[in-house]
């Protein structure tokens, strides 16, 4: 797969909650926008729209399975980055596989198939 999958896809980013290290909060000196993500505790930040049912990233643009982006992608949390890597390559996991699922899609490995 020469395209990387997760610009057609985006169900990761609308179906788990993101958590993340103050650290990278914009807020503490990080990269997330404090408009895009909420404190927690002393210690742990969360991606708004995450947390709700269906959830739904607020920094998630475009129609999920069709076409999509992040609109922080160069400031995205660790979760996100670390959720992405395998995605990204075409191969998927169990979890890619999972939140696709979700929203209809077939698996990664499956979806070129014939």
């Amino acid at each position: 797969m020469s395209a990387n999958a997760c610009l057609a896809c985006g169900a990761c980013c609308a179906s788990f909650r993101v958590d993340f290290d103050r650290d990278e909060w914009a807020g503490a000196g990080g990269g997330v926008p404090e408009t895009l993500a909420d404190e927690l505790t002393g210690r742990i930040c969360r991606m708004r729209g995450t947390d709700r049912s269906p959830p739904r990233c607020a920094a998630l643009v475009g129609r999920v399975g069709v076409q999509v982006s992040c609109a922080i992608h160069e400031w995205r949390p660790s979760p996100c980055r670390e959720f992405g890597l395998r995605a990204a390559l075409g191969i998927g996991d169990e979890a890619c596989d999972a939140a696709r699922r979700r929203h209809g899609l077939a698996p990664l490995e499956l979806a070129g198939a014939a």
